[in-house]
């Protein structure tokens, strides 16, 4: 069972005035999309566009989106990325 973190997205949303959110999901949590879309829909109103592509990794963002007037990607299933001691 993954723990979605839906409180954050609300909050990011919610911050930068989304109207348009794109999500972006891992395979094993596009079955939870409609959950996801839901939630967001009626906490904040924004419009939910769900990414159906691949999905391979921090680096894997779907380009475009732009066009279709997307003000914020959430992106689900990734970690932050930090320098830790002894790298490089």
């Amino acid at each position: 069972m993954y723990k979605l973190e839906l409180e954050k997205a609300l909050e990011k949303i919610k911050e930068v005035n989304a109207k348009t959110v794109c999500i972006q999901l891992p395979d094993g949590m596009k079955p939870r999309a409609n959950e996801i879309e839901e939630a967001i829909k009626k906490d904040t109103g924004a419009k939910v566009l769900i990414w159906l592509g691949s999905n391979f990794g921090a680096c894997d963002i779907p380009l475009g989106l732009d066009r279709l007037g997307v003000d914020l990607l959430i992106s689900w299933g990734h970690v932050k990325f930090c320098k830790t001691e002894g790298w490089p």
